[in-house]
């Protein structure tokens, strides 16, 4: 069996130029990559995803192979720059899967409403909804993760452990650890702290905001998850209808790259779900 089509381009921006690739062909599903990420990220998705749907990955603005900017990206462009790229392919009826900052790209397309935006799946990222506006019931919770996730993030920096990796994935898989570090190291040239900070600034929306969106929406929780909580994705899901929450056991910040068969099937069963 031949492997499916594929094609690398780049779509000229006003102050950058954005790379992307484009896999497969059938209905289209849309990859938005994380902070230690690019678009080389989604690979074990594409593979899977490719042979029936048109897969496309991209570098967010300031991540490599995506131009360098002289202050560095700023996340308010993110969804401009997402809804280009989709016009730009023409893809007509489309799914946006975001990982991490991904989901502040996603969020803000979403709530744009665009033609052809059939789903979104947040996994392990609330985007730019702030996790201290969920309902008061979830907020002992999120207390109790913030102090431990502090002890957690520390022990990794000791042991020379990636933060969106964690330690299941440096000790069971050690290839795909080091395999992910490569990936990040790609943008070793990018302030990511101050990109961080400008992420944390964006993130000002409450969670009942996502109902607005007209699309059905997937949130996906790592349990074992140090960067974001995955009880965020059941509080969202909580006050908006048009959400549903998924978890993945035995997973840290990056389920879809440490558990990729669990994150595709659960990723598939929702595409299924849109009829």
């Amino acid at each position: 069996m031949s492997p499916p089509p594929r094609r690398l381009g780049k779509l000229a921006r006003p102050d950058c130029t954005i790379a992307y690739e484009v896999t497969g062909d059938g209905p289209a599903i849309v990859f938005a990559h994380g902070l230690g990420g690019n678009h080389m990220s989604w690979f074990q998705q594409v593979a899977h995803f490719a042979p029936r749907h048109t897969c496309v990955t991209f570098a967010h603005r300031g991540f490599a192979p995506s131009s360098a900017l002289p202050d560095g990206p700023d996340p308010k462009d993110y969804a401009d720059d997402l809804a280009a790229l989709i016009d730009h392919l023409a893809l007509g009826p489309h799914v946006v899967v975001a990982q991490s900052m991904g989901g502040w790209s996603t969020v803000e397309y979403a709530l744009r409403n665009p033609p052809g935006l059939r789903g979104i799946v947040l996994a392990a990222t609330s985007g730019t909804i702030d996790p201290k506006r969920l309902p008061a019931s979830f907020q002992p919770a999120l207390a109790a993760w913030q102090a431990k996730s502090e002890l957690t993030l520390a022990g990794y920096m000791a042991a020379g452990i990636h933060p969106a990796a964690g330690t299941r994935m440096a000790t069971e898989q050690p290839a795909m650890h080091l395999l992910y570090k490569h990936i990040d190291d790609q943008n070793a040239s990018l302030d990511k702290q101050a990109l961080r900070l400008r992420l944390m600034h964006g993130r000002t929306r409450a969670p009942e905001e996502l109902a607005a969106a007209r699309c059905k929406v997937l949130l996906i929780g790592n349990d074992e998850d140090a960067v974001i909580p995955p009880i965020v994705a059941d509080g969202i899901a909580a006050v908006a209808p048009n959400a549903r929450a998924a978890h993945i056991p035995n997973a840290a910040h990056s389920g879809y790259f440490e558990h990729p068969a669990m994150f595709n099937r659960l990723v598939a069963e929702f595409i299924a779900s849109l009829g």
